[in-house]
């Protein structure tokens, strides 16, 4: 079974995020960018099925600039066998979704794994579009993925607690936090994915017209948060409760 997965390329969550001084959006010069948090997770849960045997080849796909090669390469080394950049920047989740259904109808894979979101947009979007798209079954915020046969069990994350699907194969699986512990890559695997081979399509070669049908209005850091402050006894903590506070 061959396995795709989706990456993409975002600020390091390390990094503290500037906005620019026209607000117009977030200042990306001289900053360090890093893979998804959640396309790690991703990878990993490819990497792990194929060395259980359940997994024949895991493919990795990113839409971006050149630039997105470099997550491409980081994904290779943590045990992807090949690459796929497609040449498209600003489109819509909806414009993500239907290039990587393009790409799954030439690759013809078993399963198709996400992060649930990317750490900058917070969309939560393009997996559930692109199961939609494919008309595949799909199970988001998994937690824990399950191969058997032509099925998969899938235990996902839901606000109730813990849910368990049962979904045939093809499929498309998003990832939650508590799925696996992401490897580190290893000095051996770096310079390996240097020569593993790495495509680049455009929409045009997939036949896909994109585009972004959102308008980027305005952007501001957050509020700063206010100190603190320390009380001596429960009654001081009332008293500012229903004074200060103005909660009680």
């Amino acid at each position: 079974m061959k396995i795709l997965v989706a990456v993409k390329r975002v600020i390091d969550y390390n990094v503290k995020v500037r906005v620019k001084a026209d607000q117009s959006d977030v200042d990306l010069a001289n900053v360090k960018m890093a893979l998804n948090p959640f396309c790690e997770i991703a990878i990993e849960e490819a990497v792990r099925l194929k060395e259980k045997g359940v997994a024949s080849e895991v493919v990795v796909v990113s839409i971006g600039a050149k630039a997105c090669q470099e997550q491409i390469r980081t994904a290779l080394a943590l045990g992807a066998d090949r690459g796929i950049q497609v040449e498209a920047e600003n489109i819509d989740a909806l414009s993500i979704a239907r290039l990587l259904a393009k790409v799954a109808e030439q690759e013809q894979p078993g399963m198709i794994i996400l992060g649930k979101q990317s750490i900058d947009s917070d969309n939560n979007q393009t997996g559930q579009m692109l199961g939609a798209l494919l008309d595949w079954p799909q199970a988001t915020f998994a937690s824990e993925v399950v191969i058997e046969g032509d099925s998969a069990q899938v235990t996902r994350e839901v606000d109730g607690g813990l849910q368990t699907l049962a979904i045939s194969l093809p499929a498309v699986v998003t990832t939650d936090l508590r799925l696996n512990e992401p490897r580190y890559a290893s000095l051996p695997n770096i310079m390996k994915a240097k020569k593993k081979p790495l495509d680049v399509l455009t929409p045009e070669q997939l036949g896909v017209s994109v585009g972004n049908a959102l308008t980027l209005v305005k952007v501001e850091p957050p509020a700063e948060r206010q100190a603190g402050i320390k009380v001596g006894s429960v009654d001081e903590l009332i008293e500012k409760l229903r004074n200060e506070a103005k909660v009680l």
